[in-house]
């Protein structure tokens, strides 16, 4: 028997572990099942991208994330506008809207105008029925050579910080940092009561 009040030991081993078991035989068959789907919206969505519509590109949420950049929901009105693009012509032509959206920065709002417009030039447009051109369609020369863009279209890229290398002098090396920093918080510290005083003292030689 145990010693003072622990369990009683009985060992349970006579589980069903087989019924337990998860297999993964079907993930090759999965894979050439995702393909083939793949393969078919291709021909399903032609000549559109294959990616779907193009996203703006959007910072991350909160200080932790928002160094980074990803794909947004849509672009907002504004930035539309900017382009000069209408918001009701724009899903027609495989560009995501998203009228909630606000733009915070100029740099936001300058670097998704720029993808619009970029996207623009590059933009060929199918006519609805075929030998029917109407304004704003490509010409049959760029209907003849376009081509279906698989994979990702203008791809967001986070960008890396430029580093700057200096030589070290020989003032950096004699630069106490420390004292400095102590320095300065004595400073601040005092910094209302020494403007008190030469207000004081500022009081006392007008008299």
């Amino acid at each position: 028997m145990v010693k003072h009040n622990n369990v009683v030991p009985s060992s349970h081993f006579r589980k069903h572990w087989q019924n337990y078991v998860k297999t993964w035989f079907n993930q090759p068959a999965r894979k050439t099942r995702r393909r083939i789907a793949r393969q078919k919206k291709a021909v399903k969505v032609f000549p559109r991208p294959t990616a779907g519509p193009l996203r703006p590109i959007v910072r991350g949420q909160t200080l932790k994330y928002n160094m980074k950049v990803r794909a947004g929901k849509g672009f907002s009105l504004e930035e539309l506008k900017a382009a000069g693009i209408p918001k009701k012509l724009a899903p027609t032509i495989g560009i995501a809207v998203d009228h909630r959206r606000r733009n915070r920065s100029l740099e936001g709002l300058q670097a998704n105008v720029q993808r619009l417009k970029v996207y623009k030039a590059k933009l060929v447009v199918f006519p609805r029925r075929a030998r029917k051109f109407k304004n704003g369609d490509s010409t049959p020369e760029e209907l003849a050579n376009a081509t279906q863009v698989s994979g990702a279209f203008l791809p967001i890229v986070g960008e890396k910080p430029n580093v700057e290398l200096v030589k070290v002098t020989e003032d950096m090396k004699s630069f106490r940092a420390y004292d400095k920093l102590r320095l300065e918080r004595t400073n601040a510290r005092h910094v209302g009561k020494r403007a008190k005083r030469a207000a004081e003292a500022e009081k006392e030689e007008k008299k």
